[in-house]
């Protein structure tokens, strides 16, 4: 892959990237999983593991290798946070 190509791909993971900041200030601003998708938060995941996966594959542990991997954390830890807050949604009788 060019050099190019490399920062192209790092461009769109940083621009993924910085949408995740929001929407985990976003959970821990609402307290609660209402309106928000688990099947989204996991098909997220398995993007960034098969983006990772392919680095690996293609054996090209660059830098833009850590950034699928730091979008990775925190699309795992706006999960984590859906999980707790569900389960406080739960206890409150609100699902």
């Amino acid at each position: 892959m060019s050099h190019l190509a490399n920062i192209m791909e790092s461009g769109m993971l940083i621009a993924f990237g910085l949408a995740w900041p929001a929407n985990i200030r976003n959970s821990l601003k609402i307290k609660s999983s209402r309106g928000r998708s688990l099947q989204f938060l996991i098909i997220i995941i398995i993007g960034y593991l098969f983006g990772l996966g392919a680095k690996l594959a293609a054996d090209k542990l660059n830098y833009v290798f850590f950034f699928y991997l730091i979008n990775l954390i925190m699309v795992t830890t706006d999960l984590g946070l859906y999980f707790y807050y569900r389960r406080q949604d739960r206890l409150k009788g609100l699902s």
